[in-house]
């Protein structure tokens, strides 16, 4: 294992730092183990330690926070290919080239010199264009049947095998049905220092490992030639003692070349003194490195895509703005991770700006029905009677206006999950209708009476208590007992105030990019504010201060003043003897005021003497409401 990081953007790009120790600080002071020299990367920014061959990363209290695959974390595991974002900086962690080596425990390479005088070295292509057979005597020409023969044996099997550790497997099997050798190894490489994958058998005890020689290899690898050596006992630079022990006589290296890029070698050797290698011998394994390397490569590429896959689908819980670490989301976490494999409706409740539709999508998300539609209705957005046609859909004729057939939202969902937003406010007649689509999965559309059939999953979202709409007549029990056979409240962001931070980060990330704004974090004044705040909009809200602030703000780090009124207001309530902000907030109008008056109204002269760039200046004009007051001046 090699774990590293790698920046992949600014002007650190393609730097690349070591993780060769239990405990890594990075930030921007040149003490961390991992610096990284920016203005928008924290003295001290975040750790990543290891524990054997798990690695963690933690945020140290940073300006504008770590984010792991675009989502700010306090503490979190990190896997191989995460993209991590450090300020304004993106990297790269990576364990060993590849999360699985397969069998390379079982190849050893050595740094003995077995390259002699009488070692041929011969380019691939010269060899695999000697097939002349005119004057072979007939026992050759049975050999060069026989070896093309298991060419072809050799190709139709390895294109039955998709992963690389049974592919290389399968190679090595039908090379020792073939060719006298007690020893194979095929070593896949990134460059010629590091392998992706090192996989050895030994013809005789598959537990023993190969040694295979770096020498040989890492000219195979920088040349590209096929090399044959049958002297190596009497070597005199030979002088590895496992090399001596194995007692070699004869080896061979092929290199395995796609797209004229040299991506391995396939190695043999034996220790018979009887057997040496010849150049048949030789022709036959670069025949077979010729058909073996694309099957070897798109095999590692697609294991590369599953295991991205495979990671990009662990993450879907946490998508679509889901951000989190406290102990009450991090229960909505696992009612997802619960629910999301069964088909049973769900109830989702909470309060207007908790994110109901975000869980409702994550659940489809984790679901076996990922790939088909998730359809989101909003049944207080239309009219009683467009709402009727938008679910269950109108034949041609079916009422005014229906000029042709429309499918409606749950047939479209077929096969998929509907999401049914403010369900309270579903009409009676609705109500009944809905309650007979969960009962027997049918729907008729309007102007017919042929039932159609559906698998669709409800989901459904309310900010109303039911109960109480239930006993003022407004809300039908039966239906509610269907909707509600698992039922997750989402709590109000005043209920997990450590999430504020996070979230914060998060948006503060999403809309600088949106707004192509250098926004670096959020200053420790403002953060306060935002916590202490008590949110009545929830998350909406929280995003909208956010992305109000990165619009109107005038400077890299998002200030107390550049959040909205009813935020500060909050807190001077809260705090008796807190009229700092508000005494900032005046000194930075009368300077603009001043500035302008000077300049005689040029903007432009008025920013340079503020030292603002003129941009900035307006910015500042707006967030600090002053267009009325340089109106009247």
């Amino acid at each position: 294992m090699n774990p590293k990081l790698v920046v992949i953007n600014g002007a650190l790009k393609g730097t690349t730092f070591s993780l060769n120790v239990d405990e890594i600080s990075i930030g921007r002071e040149s003490a961390n183990v991992v610096t990284l020299s920016h203005a928008s990367v924290s003295r001290r920014h975040c750790l990543i330690k290891r524990q054997g061959d798990e690695f963690r990363i933690q945020d140290l209290e940073s300006y504008n926070g770590t984010l792991v695959n675009g989502i700010p974390i306090k503490d979190q595991a990190l896997t191989h290919s995460d993209q991590l974002r450090i300020g304004s900086l993106a990297l790269v962690f990576l364990l060993a080239d590849d999360d699985d080596l397969g069998a390379s425990n079982l190849v050893q390479l050595d740094d003995s010199k077995v390259i002699t005088q009488s070692t041929k070295q011969v380019s691939p292509a010269v060899l695999l264009h000697q097939t002349e057979q005119i004057g072979l005597p007939p026992q050759e020409k049975e050999r060069v049947a026989r070896h093309l023969a298991a060419l072809l044996k050799i190709g139709s099997r390895i294109n039955l095998v998709r992963h690389v550790n049974e592919l290389e497997q399968e190679i090595l099997d039908s090379i020792f049905e073939v060719v006298p050798a007690d020893r194979g190894a095929i070593l896949l490489s990134r460059s010629q220092q590091e392998f992706t994958s090192l996989y050895g058998r030994d013809r005789d005890d598959v537990a023993r490992p190969v040694h295979v020689s770096r020498t040989v290899v890492d000219r195979v690898l920088s040349e590209g030639l096929a090399i044959i050596s049958n002297d190596i006992r009497t070597s005199e630079t030979l002088s590895t003692e496992s090399l001596l022990a194995a007692q070699i006589t004869s080896l061979m290296c092929v290199p395995l070349i796609v797209f004229d890029k040299t991506i391995g070698v396939i190695y043999l050797d034996t220790s018979d003194p009887v057997v040496q290698f010849d150049e048949e011998h030789l022709k036959l394994l670069a025949g077979v490195a010729g058909i073996a390397a694309v099957s070897l490569e798109n095999a590692r590429r697609l294991e590369w895509l599953e295991a991205e896959n495979k990671r990009l689908r662990s993450s879907l819980a946490i998508e679509h703005n889901m951000v989190g670490e406290s102990e009450a989301i991090n229960e909505v976490f696992d009612f997802i991770k619960r629910v999301a494999p069964s088909v049973t409706a769900v109830l989702v409740c909470g309060a207007s700006g908790t994110g109901k539709e975000l869980v409702a999508h994550a659940i489809h998300a984790n679901s076996p029905r990922a790939a088909k539609p998730f359809v989101v209705i909003n049944c207080a957005a239309l009219a009683e009677s467009l709402l009727e046609s938008e679910l269950f859909g109108h034949e041609k004729g079916a009422f005014t206006g229906a000029l042709a057939r429309k499918q409606g939202k749950l047939e479209v969902a077929d096969g998929g999950s509907v999401f049914l937003d403010e369900i309270g406010e579903l009409a009676p007649h609705l109500q009944a209708k809905l309650l007979r689509f969960l009962q027997d999965h049918k729907i008729e559309r309007l102007g017919t009476t042929r039932s159609i059939e559906l698998d669709v999953r409800v989901i459904a979202a309310t900010n109303r208590n039911l109960d109480e709409a239930i006993a003022k007549g407004q809300f039908r029990e039966d239906l509610y007992h269907r909707l509600n056979v698992v039922k997750v409240t989402l709590p109000p962001l005043r209920e997990r105030p450590e999430d504020i931070p996070l979230l914060a980060g998060y948006f503060v990330e999403k809309y600088s990019k949106k707004c192509k704004r250098s926004v670096i974090g959020i200053s420790p004044e403002a953060r306060v504010m935002l916590q202490n705040y008590d949110w009545p909009g929830n998350v909406r809200e929280l995003e909208n201060a956010i992305e109000r602030a990165v619009v109107l703000g005038s400077g890299e780090m998002i200030e107390s003043e550049d959040l909205p009124d009813r935020i500060l207001k909050a807190a001077e309530a809260d705090q008796p003897g807190a009229k700092y902000h508000e005494a900032v907030r005046h000194a930075k109008r009368e300077l603009v005021l001043n500035a302008l008056r000077q300049a005689k109204g040029n903007y432009t002269e008025a920013a340079n003497t503020l030292g603002l760039h003129p941009n900035n200046l307006h910015r500042l004009i707006r967030t600090l409401d002053l267009k009325a007051a340089i109106g009247k001046s």
